[in-house]
């Protein structure tokens, strides 16, 4: 018997509802996939939109300028007592976040291994690292909106558009870390207690023995980690 029109309008609308209740209910959509981490991946991925279009704003307006660019290499340059060393201080902040980087993935590691003060350390370690890369950002700005006189709106180096393109995205970037800093420390926190182990109730808190929020910490500092670098190629060392 051939089916009916009823019948061939009813299968779409029955496929909707069993997609609707799918979602709504407490199931994973992405079958062996934490609700958590597809979270997490989703708001990497509309943070990556974003710092794409800093970056690519940054290198249109480079390449469109037709006053001189500042020399980079030379306002980032620091002096130990002898000559200025070029971009000194910047590649000491790019080797702490990649350090950073290792430190985070092995408290990843031992919070898989249940070995909780091993990671909780670990990432205390990670957030150390983290607010010494923010203390140097901090000293960077300090150096070149007080003795350098650099502005949003201009500087006397050359384009004016200098001060603007720094200002927005290495602050944006400082803003994730500072903020990727407090989470760490929260979270390390909760691992030491054993909140995890013990499925303590709370923000941040994952099934009974399962460290899923220390892998999403991670996710989430390796993004920034990767942000600085291409940060640090397009904007200083180009």
């Amino acid at each position: 018997m051939a089916p009916s029109d009823s019948d061939s309008t009813a299968a779409p609308t029955e496929g909707l509802t069993s997609l609707a209740a799918d979602w709504s209910s407490d199931q994973r959509t992405f079958k062996n996939v934490p609700w958590g981490k597809a979270m997490m991946w989703i708001f990497l991925l509309s943070d990556t939109f974003i710092f794409s279009c800093f970056l690519l704003s940054y290198m249109n307006v480079r390449m469109s300028t037709t006053v001189p660019w500042p020399p980079t290499s030379e306002i980032f340059a620091l002096s130990f007592g002898g000559d200025p060393i070029p971009l000194i201080l910047i590649a000491i902040m790019t080797f702490i976040l990649i350090t950073s980087s290792g430190t985070m993935a092995m408290a990843v590691r031992f919070g898989y291994l249940r070995n909780r003060r091993m990671s909780a350390l670990l990432m205390i370690a990670t957030a150390l690292l983290g607010a010494s890369f923010v203390g140097m950002q901090v000293f960077e700005w300090t150096k070149l909106i007080v003795e350098e006189g650099v502005r949003p709106w201009g500087n006397p180096f050359g384009a004016a558009q200098f001060g603007s393109t720094f200002f927005m995205i290495t602050g944006f970037h400082g803003f994730h870390v500072s903020v990727g800093v407090i989470f760490l420390l929260l979270i390390a926190r909760k691992t030491w207690r054993g909140d995890f182990d013990n499925a303590t109730p709370g923000f941040f808190t994952s099934r009974k023995g399962n460290y899923e929020a220390v892998e999403i910490m991670g996710l989430y500092w390796h993004f920034v980690d990767l942000v600085w670098v291409f940060i640090f190629a397009f904007f200083y060392l180009w």
